[in-house]
């Protein structure tokens, strides 16, 4: 009986192709590859022959871990995802659980989190954009992105009382309600962004090195891309218009006024100039949503999903029950299953749950955006030089946690 194991369908390389190429690892340690990512590449020289890229490990266990815990328990578990953009994973997820338990959030939630969801975007593409020109010398840019960045940060820490992980999205609508003068504050760190962003357009968009390095480089097909799963900016790179906001609206945005903006050669410059052209869009709609934004509460009257206030749980025995079932029991989730999709800041970001009835998830699988996109990055490496692997894959903008499988 035969010992050997099967060959896997793309088994990391052993032997060069040709006797001049060498094989070479390109990461987990190198500060460009996240910590986790492996880059195996034959290289001829400075040109990249072939490449097979592992996602590595994180080993959270995050689906499986669902099944242990509590619907409203697993909103920290999501922030973990896309630390970029947590506000993000947070909607979708409870967006998933509304619709199995029929829910209809109320209509500033709706707006508030359109708004926040813009907002964590704005956030995101600016991390993605200052990293990717801080590894290709671009420090200044780097620097004038990080500061609006880092105001947002700030900024959203005053209304959800963290910093990255959030937490801030419930079953029913929100933690808590903006505090006074947010939306001032909100108003003025958009001005900023103006200012900052229109420096680095002037910067980098016709910069001789920048473009050099960046334009007919990594260059994905629409076929390609269709192909192999992408969605969101790199999708929209290639010249295809997909956008769920657009196709399929969710929240307040079949009220807004927006575009998609898209992309021609699918190559990096294109996916810089999409994220750049986003943020523009995203901010402009913060703007629509801070006039459309109604009074009203945050979380809906449904003693199902949301805790009774704290006067009554003193006072009631009705809600110290209700308050006692909901921690230690959970939300009583309808059985049936149901997937929902957002347009997270790197693509399509979809929670798949199915439901027996209780107050856990019997199952629960994330389609996260970053662990699709990773399946298809040779063929924005291969063919191209050594040098173009990192601004190639900078662009990408590859986030670990929603690897985690």
């Amino acid at each position: 009986m035969s010992t050997e194991l099967p060959n896997p369908i793309r088994p990391a390389f052993t032997v060069p192709t040709d006797d001049g190429h060498v094989i070479v690892n390109i990461g987990p340690s190198h500060p460009a590859t996240h910590g986790t990512i492996q880059i195996v590449a034959e290289l001829d020289g400075e040109r990249v022959v072939r490449t097979d890229v592992h996602c590595g490990y994180l080993h959270r266990g995050f689906e499986k871990e669902c099944e242990s815990h509590t619907w409203h328990n697993l909103i920290p578990y999501v922030d973990r995802l896309n630390y970029c953009s947590a506000l993000i994973n947070n909607f979708a997820y409870c967006d998933t659980v509304e619709t199995l338990m029929g829910i209809e959030i109320t209509p500033r939630c709706r707006y508030l989190r359109t708004l926040l969801a813009e907002y964590s975007r704005l956030a995101d593409h600016l991390t993605c954009i200052a990293a990717s020109l801080m590894e290709l010398g671009a420090m200044t840019a780097f620097l004038y992105l990080v500061t609006i960045r880092d105001y947002i940060y700030e900024h959203l820490a005053d209304v959800t009382g963290a910093r990255v992980t959030y937490s801030y999205g419930r079953i029913g609508g929100l933690a808590n309600d903006l505090p006074p003068g947010w939306l001032e504050r909100l108003g003025q760190i958009l001005e900023q962004y103006e200012d900052f962003a229109g420096r680095v357009h002037g910067l980098m968009d016709r910069n001789r090195i920048f473009i050099d390095r960046m334009r007919d480089v990594g260059v994905l097909t629409p076929a390609d891309a269709v192909n192999w799963g992408y969605t969101g900016p790199i999708l929209r790179s290639t010249g295809v218009p997909r956008d769920l906001r657009k196709d399929t609206p969710y929240l307040a945005y079949a009220e807004l006024d927006f575009e998609v903006p898209v992309g021609i050669k699918g190559d990096n410059y294109d996916r810089y100039f999409v994220r750049m052209r986003e943020m523009d869009e995203s901010v402009h709609m913060i703007h629509q949503l801070m006039e459309m934004l109604p009074d009203g509460p945050v979380t809906v009257d449904d003693r199902r999903c949301v805790l009774p206030e704290k006067q009554l749980v003193y006072t009631e025995i009705e809600s110290l029950i209700n308050h006692f079932k909901l921690i230690i029991d959970g939300p009583q989730v309808p059985a049936g299953e149901c997937y929902v999709a957002h347009e997270s800041a790197n693509g399509e970001l979809g929670f798949y749950i199915v439901s027996d009835g209780t107050g856990t998830p019997w199952k629960l699988h994330c389609r996260a955006p970053s662990f699709v996109h990773m399946c298809g990055v040779h063929r924005m490496l291969d063919g191209y030089q050594l040098a173009d692997i990192v601004p190639t894959f900078g662009s990408i903008n590859m986030i670990g946690g929603e690897c985690d499988r």
